[in-house]
């Protein structure tokens, strides 16, 4: 923040050498509100260092009192205070002062926190507590400085307003495999029963509208599907060389969406959005476009030839050829200054479009806030997951899932509709699982979002997997690794040919070992290449490919692919099945270093599993090099972590490496700095390596005790040694070894 935003905001910074100097700017006035006396001292030493001028209020009523007298521009406010609380007091201040940025900054992120008032439009953003000091400061410069740019180019903006009236916020919405147009010109006698099979499997395939598959195979005549429709079905009709649209509208039913199903949003008549469509039977379409857009539809039906010609009138031929779409908060609202990247196609040109509105519904406003708290949290997970009484958005902070906020059940059809369209899922298939993708950028990271959408009894519930697009792939020094691991792991990683396996659970660092291993001595002199799904760290040296399945582009084929591209290393994000494994393993006998990873419980237990996958023992024994099994586990926050006695009881589920009388334990206290008493995670390792004897072990389909007492008769390290030592060492706490690892069968026997 020094360098960009430094000459706003810190008092000994000195504007930039391209820039005239200009007279002494204003201090920006904050006006921070809070009925704690010790969180207003709190917050007035987080910006000691800024150019502000700092106002505080000990209750709503005094907040009133302050801005009446003085100019504001920003105010931030806890939710819970006695009399007025932060919601009701956001809400006067944005009725008195529209120009004031408003945030929240609260530990009760609830349904009256948070959705009441973003829902109002009166907090753009809400911060929850404990906050992070960094955070919060540069939180309010972006806000400052963003806000100051707003105002500026207000006037242009509404200058340009007409112009810039062809932005989309959903895109690719998919197409229902259930037409009623099509069961009825089937039971007209219109549509044979081959014809209807050969439509379904195209709409899920191409994606496209009924009424245009029957055209491209010209089975019947459109003015004929049009008269149908107006006479016997009597739906309204427009005319559409003669109607006028509102363009306002296209920031509620964009392009993407119109030119894609054939329709066109024309006005709005009280709560009714008059919207001209060829097909006015797809019913769960229009049940959708009137969750996603306020409105009840009224839809009026039109001749194919006029739709297409004013389709084309109003975005012309080429709009249809763009698939590439980005969606971003408006420049009123910059605080949630996110961009939804829905198609990463490279080849096709990039749209970015700027909503110049924050009028957009509550769900896009509510979905945007769930992400950007979770990008702010560090969270690897997020789950919206529907209760009976609530909808509660859950994050996953350093592998310990928590309850954050709490959303009203009458939102969650419109918040799962809206993440649905971004990842470019089926929003009318509630009945099935989807799997689908969203790239997120903000002012500061680019992560990919994986999202996964289940059915349960009270709706369907989300998660959306963090990965970050950005992350630097870590050295092998930088694992947490012990000196023991470490050394084994040096020696088998120069070997030129072989696989080497890192299993685990999901979530547990299996790919940032494995970019460890094949960062280390690296050279340009051999041939380095991914695939993954997705691509986790971006690395310039390797030829890096994404599995796309939707294509038939799987690891399995991909990996036969490489195979004739002439690799000397080849990163496989997974083995999954039989083919993959059979391809990888003949690859690593064949002159090439694999490195891929297996969802296993421990090094051992892998090479049951992949017996079990109908590999060959030999080829098996053949080229194994060594396996990584590893646990990711929460790291005491070094701030305030204390001494602690331990619980004699926990010590011995945990086996007699826990109970050493000389060992000082430390365990969880909390402070502004951590969640919980923990910050970040380190990695707890379990490495074994092959030789002569194991390999005469696996050929002869040992069981994985008999290799484990092998392998720790040579010096192998189980997981629950190496968290002793992390134990012994500070790092980490006996209840997360317990919760992690779980009771250990050595303990009892």
């Amino acid at each position: 923040m020094s360098r960009r935003y430094g000459a706003l905001f810190l008092e000994n910074e000195t504007p930039p050498a391209d820039k005239p100097t200009e007279e002494q700017r204003t201090p920006y006035r904050l006006l921070i509100v809070d009925d704690e006396p010790n969180i207003l001292s709190s917050l007035k030493r987080v910006f000691a260092r800024e150019n502000y001028t700092l106002f505080f209020a000990r209750s709503g009523e005094e907040a009133l009192a302050v801005m009446e007298k003085e100019s504001i521009d920003l105010v931030m406010t806890d939710f819970m205070m006695p009399g007025l609380n932060g919601s009701e007091l956001l809400r006067r201040v944005r009725e008195r002062w529209p120009d004031t940025i408003r945030l929240m900054l609260t530990g009760h992120a609830n349904t009256d926190a948070v959705m009441g008032s973003i829902r109002e439009g009166a907090v753009y953003r809400f911060i929850l507590k404990p906050w992070n000091d960094d955070d919060l400061r540069l939180t309010i410069a972006l806000a400052l400085e963003q806000y100051e740019l707003v105002r500026k180019n207000r006037s242009l903006e509404q200058q340009n307003q007409k112009q810039n009236k062809d932005l989309e916020t959903i895109a690719k919405m998919g197409v229902t495999n259930r037409s009623q147009l099509a069961i009825l010109l089937h039971k007209k006698g219109w549509l044979n029963p081959q014809q209807i099979q050969q439509l379904h499997r195209e709409m899920q395939s191409k994606k496209a509208p009924v009424i245009q598959l029957i055209m491209e195979h010209d089975w019947l005549d459109a003015d004929k599907i049009y008269n149908l429709l107006k006479t016997e079905m009597m739906f309204d009709e427009v005319d559409l060389r003669e109607a006028q649209v509102d363009p306002n509208l296209l920031n509620l039913i964009p392009q993407k969406v119109c030119t894609r199903h054939l329709l066109l949003p024309l006005n709005v008549v009280g709560n009714r959005l008059h919207l001209a469509m060829v097909d006015p039977m797809e019913i769960s379409l229009i049940d959708e476009l009137a969750f996603m857009s306020g409105y009840s539809i009224n839809p009026l039906v039109c001749p194919l030839e006029q739709m297409q010609k004013k389709l084309a009138e109003m975005f012309g031929a080429a709009s249809e050829g763009i698939d590439e779409l980005a969606t971003r908060i408006g420049m009123d609202d910059p605080y949630e200054g996110i961009e939804i990247v829905l198609d990463e196609d490279k080849d096709s040109e990039s749209l970015e479009q700027l909503l110049g509105s924050s009028e957009e519904p509550p769900a896009i406003r509510l979905v945007n806030a769930i992400i950007l708290e979770a990008l702010r949290l560090r969270a690897s997970d997020i789950h919206i997951h529907p209760r009976t009484k609530a909808l509660i958005v859950r994050y996953r902070i350093d592998g310990v899932l928590q309850d954050k906020i709490q959303i009203p059940t009458d939102l969650l059809m419109s918040v799962v509709s809206r993440i649905k369209v971004m990842a470019e899922m089926d929003i009318t298939e509630r009945r099935r699982p989807q799997d689908g993708r969203i790239t997120v950028k903000t002012p500061m990271r680019i992560v990919d979002l994986r999202i996964s959408t289940l059915p349960t009894i009270n709706g369907e519930k989300v998660v959306m997997r963090v990965l970050e697009r950005q992350s630097s792939v870590q050295s092998l020094q930088d694992l947490g690794l012990s000196q023991h691991n470490l050394q084994s792991l040096t020696r088998v990683v120069s070997k030129p040919q072989g696989i080497i396996l890192a299993t685990g659970p999901t979530g547990s660092g299996k790919t940032t070992t494995l970019y460890a291993l094949l960062q280390h001595n690296a050279t340009p002199e051999r041939n380095y290449v991914t695939i993954e799904d997705p691509v986790e760290y971006q690395v310039d040296m390797a030829g890096q490919v994404p599995v796309k399945d939707r294509i038939g582009l799987d690891f399995a084929t991909i990996l036969r692919a490489i195979l004739r591209q002439d690799p000397d290393v080849i990163l496989l994000g997974e083995i999954r099945d039989e083919e993959t494994a059979d391809v990888a393993f003949h690859a690593a006998m064949t002159g090439h270093l694999v490195y891929s990873t297996l969802h296993t419980s421990s090094a051992a237990a892998t090479v049951a599993r992949l017996l079990d996958l109908d590999l060959k023992p030999y080829v098996l024994a053949s080229a194994l090099e060594a396996i990584i099994a590893q646990r990711l586990i929460r790291r005491l926050c070094q701030k305030c972590k204390q001494e602690v006695d331990p619980d004699p009881e926990l010590a011995a589920q945990l086996g007699p490496q826990f109970t050493n009388p000389g060992t000082v334990y430390y365990g969880p206290k909390g402070c502004n700095h951590c969640h919980n008493g923990y910050t970040g995670r380190i990695a707890l390792h379990e490495v074994l390596t092959i030789n002569e004897e194991l390999r005469q072990a696996i050929t002869e389909r040992a069981s994985a005790l008999t290799i484990e007492s092998l392998a720790k008769q040579r010096g192998m390290k189980l997981l629950i040694d190496d968290a002793a030592e992390k134990v012994a060492a500070g790092l980490t706490s006996l209840e997360e070894v317990l919760r992690i690892l779980g009771p250990q069968d050595q303990a009892y026997a």
